[in-house]
């Protein structure tokens, strides 16, 4: 606003043979006036939209008429910022109310470029803060939800919450294409039996097919099977697949259950009555699903 103000005094000098300035601002009715009791001689000129002072030295006169003028208006444009604020003030932890208004917030290149557009408004190095002169307290109401949710986005927590909502979406991705390899470390000198349902920790209950020779070298293995231990080498890769609900029906449920230790240590077990069961029901639920998707094509 108060740029805008001051672009909107001119003074330049008249050409011709009669001496003078001419000035132009913007229509107030006291300012008007003050300006005829400050020169009585001025007179308007509807053609260029100006008033006329003549005279050798109205140019000066006009350049300190002017400056006086602006200091009055600032600081009738501050209090006037000021019962803006009293009466609609803005309640926020990133703003600080004294002799002018002070902005605090993380760092943020929104908040930057929104700041920068407010007239007056300056940053405090050694505070590291934005300082806005009560005047342009509309410019900066205006600009306030901008700059507050940028502000909350930047905050450290938020920003280890999105990395860490990131780096699960990157870990739920990779265990997604994991599953697609149907592979499943086992170890070397404890194999899962062959061609009959087989709890484990990662997968459910599966059906191992074949147990590949290569024993397990990559390190990043132990982010998705928590069963691996070292050395990683004593692992073997074993292929799977999803067991019908015919095998799970003819599986003959374990005696007893494994200790829990070693099921932890080799990542599989032989499932007992009621893992089969489970088994068996959510077979059936996938069954009648896609049953279901088949007549609605």
């Amino acid at each position: 606003m108060a740029l805008e103000l001051a672009s909107a005094f001119q003074v330049r000098p008249a050409e011709g043979d009669r001496p003078g300035a001419f000035a132009s601002f913007p229509y107030d009715r006291d300012l008007v006036r003050r300006f005829r009791d400050a020169f009585p001689r001025a007179r308007w000129r509807e053609e260029e939209h100006c008033w006329f002072v003549p005279g050798t030295t109205a140019l000066r006169r006009l350049d300190t008429w002017m400056t006086r003028e602006l200091e009055t208006l600032d600081r009738h444009a501050d209090e006037r910022g000021r019962d803006a604020f009293a009466f609609e003030p803005l309640e926020s932890p990133y703003l600080a109310v004294g002799d002018e208004l002070v902005v605090r917030t993380p760092y943020s290149r929104t908040v930057v470029e929104a700041m920068r557009r407010i007239p007056w408004a300056r940053w405090d190095p050694q505070g590291k803060v934005w300082r806005v002169p009560f005047r342009s307290y509309g410019e900066l109401r205006a600009r306030w939800q901008e700059i507050e949710e940028a502000a909350r986005r930047n905050e450290p927590a938020a920003r280890r919450a999105r990395a860490e909502s990131r780096e699960e979406r990157e870990a739920a991705l990779a265990l997604q294409a994991e599953r697609r390899r149907h592979r499943y470390p086992v170890p070397g000198d404890d194999l899962p039996p062959l061609d009959r349902p087989v709890a484990t920790l990662a997968w459910g209950i599966v059906v191992f097919e074949d147990i590949g020779p290569e024993p397990l070298s990559d390190l990043r293995l132990r982010d998705r099977y928590p069963h691996l231990k070292d050395p990683l080498g004593r692992y073997v890769f074993a292929r799977w697949r999803r067991p019908t609900l015919q095998e799970v029906y003819r599986a003959r449920p374990a005696r007893e259950p494994d200790d829990a230790d070693l099921r932890a240590d080799r990542g599989w077990w032989l499932p007992d009555r009621g893992e089969l069961r489970e088994a068996a029901r959510r077979l059936r639920q996938a069954e009648r699903a896609a049953a279901v998707r088949s007549s609605l094509r």
